[in-house]
């Protein structure tokens, strides 16, 4: 906290253009993936986040060989010599990120074993990796946990299962995918998770030679297969960035052409952003983005639950609420996914904003934290004057939504712990001096 301080001097609209690259929550994937193939792997639009960083020196630890490609924006990805790698090279990257986990049936097919450290990510509500390590089980793995971590070994092979996930999440579903398609057998996940990464995740196992079927009621079929190649892909764009940039432009009263934004994967963010009164137009071209901006006047409030794609997204929900805290009126948010995800209001009402946390579900969706005591509902009153003040980063997307009021309020902030933000926000310092805001990183802890 000491040498990571961004200093915003606010109450500056944000105008300009800024591209999202890659999605965060596709590419690190797309890399293990890579594991799977008996050939070099090709990934383009590839996003500076800490979460590459972190995936590609795991996989050198394994002797997969990665280096840039011919743009600076993609990976070659070659597991010609995919070997062991050692408990204590790979606890260099304990509690650094949740994806080594997702190394698990990858490394079980090329290796016969596994060993994945003790996991980090967000602190924003129960991630448990109990299914990942329940699915392996039910695929024919065996596991061991010890003080240094998880020893992963499949003796007699994996083998296709058929499971269902109490929840549709993410993770779990890319974790039986990446290890459903090399299994013996069929495979069949019910309530799987279907986010736009999630398919394009299979679009990169189905250009390696898998076999996925998704149907229509949540449910993925995977027939595995004895040998996969690379791929040569494209990642989609990071539909979460682009709303946090629509979302800042909402609450300075700004105007962002955010290039690179894809209008599929944003329909319902954009009916939410319309409906509190935010303008957007679409650019369809091959190099095209949605502009967003406030048009004037007052801002609506609304009610808002978010929840698994297709409905809203929880990592929209952050950034929106510090546009909410701008709205006239009461606005209600129902957080059904995290139950710790609103947290970061703490800051905003320290800043000026009215905002009171509730345990009860303030919404219609069933909801599996509504008798489990977590203040999981919010009402916005609305529009509150921000100022500025001293904010310490909680998460990811919490934290660019601390940044977002400092952007908004009046005066400076002093910002710290910046460096979690590059997570998932490729080249944020950069994007925000071509919007305009007045924003410097200090690496002095006496500068607040």
């Amino acid at each position: 906290m000491d040498n990571d301080v961004l200093i915003v001097h606010g109450g500056v609209p944000l105008r300009g253009e800024v591209r999202v690259p890659g999605a965060k929550n596709l590419v690190p994937k797309a890399m293990v993936a890579a594991l799977l193939g008996e050939s070099p792997s090709r990934l383009r639009n590839i996003p500076a986040v800490r979460d590459v960083e972190i995936v590609t020196g795991l996989l050198a630890l394994h002797g997969v060989d990665v280096r840039p490609g011919d743009t600076g924006s993609e990976l070659v990805l070659d597991p010609g010599r995919v070997e062991r790698a050692s408990v204590d090279e790979i606890n260099v990257h304990a509690g650094s990120s949740r994806i080594p986990i997702l190394f698990c049936g990858p490394l079980l097919h090329r290796l016969g074993h596994a060993f994945i450290p003790d996991l980090g990510g967000c602190n924003i509500g129960g991630r448990p990796i109990d299914f990942h390590l329940e699915a392996l089980r039910q695929f024919g793995a065996t596991v061991d946990k010890d003080p240094e971590g998880l020893h992963i070994s499949a003796p007699d092979g994996l083998h296709g299962t058929k499971l269902q996930l109490p929840y549709p999440s993410v993770g779990a579903t890319e974790q039986v995918l990446l290890t459903a398609v090399r299994a013996h057998g069929v495979t069949e996940l019910r309530n799987a998770a279907i986010e736009p990464e999630i398919i394009d995740l299979i679009a990169v196992l189905q250009k390696m030679g898998a076999l996925i079927s998704v149907l229509t009621d949540r449910t993925i079929r995977i027939t595995g297969v004895e040998r996969l190649y690379g791929y040569d892909h494209t990642a989609l764009p990071d539909r979460l960035e682009a709303a946090s940039w629509g979302c800042a432009a909402l609450a300075t009263r700004g105007d962002v052409y955010v290039r690179g934004a894809r209008q599929s994967d944003m329909m319902t963010f954009l009916n939410v952003f319309r409906t509190v009164g935010g303008e957007f137009e679409i650019d369809d071209s091959p190099s095209g983005g949605i502009r967003f901006w406030h048009p004037g006047g007052d801002l609506k409030p609304i009610a808002l639950e978010t929840d698994v794609h297709p409905g809203f997204q929880t990592d929209w929900q952050q950034p929106l609420v510090v546009a909410l805290t701008q709205a006239s009126g009461l606005s209600i948010v129902h957080e059904t996914v995290y139950e710790n995800r609103l947290g970061f209001t703490d800051a905003l009402v320290s800043m000026g904003a009215h905002i009171q946390l509730y345990r009860e579900c303030l919404g219609g969706t069933p909801c599996r934290f509504g008798q489990r005591n977590f203040t999981h509902s919010a009402v916005i009153s609305g529009p509150a004057k921000l100022h500025a003040a001293d904010l310490v980063i909680p998460d990811l997307r919490g934290g660019f939504s601390h940044l977002i009021a400092a952007l908004a309020a009046e005066g400076t902030s002093h910002v710290y712990g910046v460096d979690l933000i590059d997570r998932g926000y490729s080249d944020f310092d950069t994007k925000l001096a071509a919007l305009g805001a007045r924003a410097e990183r200090s690496t002095d802890a006496s500068a607040a």
